[in-house]
């Protein structure tokens, strides 16, 4: 039987040039779409940190973690949204083990 929802867990790093307001706009954004297509879970910034390495010549960026519950086929729609949004440096959707 296929699963119906699956317990996921994301983060994403938004480009900290985007400056305070653009940052709080992309959090939204991607808290309301997660909204609309499953169940939000915790949603913690970790705010703005040093990357491990420079990634496009940027040194920084601000840090969200979510985790939620959807249908198995969303985590690609999230991935997809990431890719084509500017300011998001880098993300990642995972499965949460249960």
């Amino acid at each position: 039987m296929a699963k119906v929802t699956g317990n996921y867990e994301t983060i994403f790093i938004a480009d900290t040039s985007l400056g305070d307001d653009g940052i709080a706009a992309l959090v939204e954004k991607f808290k309301g779409l997660v909204e609309q297509n499953g169940t939000l879970g915790e949603v913690v910034e970790w705010g703005k940190r040093r990357l491990a390495y420079p990634i496009n010549h940027k040194v920084e960026g601000y840090y969200t973690l979510m985790t939620f519950t959807s249908a198995p086929d969303f985590p690609a729609e999230l991935t997809r949204n990431y890719n084509i949004t500017d300011g998001v440096i880098r993300s990642i959707v995972v499965e949460q083990a249960e």
